[in-house]
């Protein structure tokens, strides 16, 4: 049996986003077609309020999708259609921005822990400019699943079969077919989800260590892995991990800030949508 290999790890950078929310970027930016179908992944963690009170005011996008996830901590969306979300500990925002969105993230707490994730999934070229969309996920509302062997999931995207467990997600996407899991293993356990071949994948340890084909990803290591065969998952200590796959798209990506499209032509269009106020026309 073919084991899928790790074949690069990172551990992002220090950045600030926002009016100075003090992230890492664990990827993103740069030769984005080396994550297709997905653009970028923020990781925001912190006790201190100087570091994330101000928040993200309002900003715009075009082209993509916005997944945030919240591990700890209240933050409020509002954006331009109308929609506001309070998003708490374990919920799930889902925006599709497409054609245009203006909103702001702003937190809603002075003080404690505001900690969790935040990843851009492209959209096809023939959906960048439909019509855009909102939903948020309360806890509750996201699938989750105990293995045999005492592994917790969380089962925001796609679906998670391992183990005797069939589970779909929250959120399931034909064009990318993105399968977002949030694995929690005990020290020794063993996962083998069944993926794609040929979809992209990336693991993020965000605690503890795991193993990965007999080769170890420690706290805040990202791994890209082939694209065939099977992965094979070791707790080596307690851990938790961000597990993202998905079908890449294959067209061509040209980003501008938080415009994402496929020609220069088409960024700099929506650059003058937004100066001109019709970005979200």
């Amino acid at each position: 049996m073919t084991l899928r290999q790790i074949q690069h790890i990172s551990t992002g950078r220090a950045t600030s986003d926002g009016a100075g929310v003090r992230l890492t970027r664990l990827f993103g930016g740069a030769t984005p077609e080396r994550f297709d179908p997905f653009l970028m992944l923020d990781e925001f963690g912190s006790t201190q309020p100087d570091e994330y009170i101000a928040g993200f005011p309002a900003h715009p996008h075009r082209g993509f999708e916005t997944i945030t996830y919240m591990l700890e901590g209240r933050m409020r969306h509002e954006d331009h259609l109308g929609n506001v979300g309070l998003l708490e500990s374990g919920a799930v925002q889902w925006m599709t921005a497409a054609r245009g969105v203006i909103h702001s993230e702003m937190p809603e707490q002075q003080q404690g822990a505001m900690r969790g994730f935040q990843l851009w999934l492209n959209l096809p070229a023939k959906l960048k400019m439909s019509d855009p969309d909102y939903r948020d996920y309360a806890a509750e509302e996201i699938p989750r699943a105990t293995l045999p062997n005492g592994i917790e999931a969380v089962v925001i995207a796609g679906r998670l079969t391992a183990d005797g467990v069939d589970l779909a997600g929250a959120v399931q996407r034909a064009e990318t077919e993105p399968q977002l899991f949030d694995l929690h293993l005990p020290d020794g356990c063993h996962l083998e989800p069944q993926l794609a071949d040929g979809h992209r994948l990336m693991l993020y340890v965000y605690e503890g260590e795991i193993s990965v084909s007999g080769k170890t990803l420690h706290r805040h290591q990202l791994a890209v892995l082939s694209e065939r065969g099977q992965l094979r998952l070791e707790a080596q200590a307690d851990a938790r991990v961000l597990l993202l796959a998905g079908r890449p798209l294959g067209e061509p990506i040209v980003q501008y800030g938080p415009f994402v499209m496929n020609s220069r032509e088409e960024i700099e269009q929506a650059l003058r949508d937004f100066r001109d106020g019709l970005l979200t026309d």
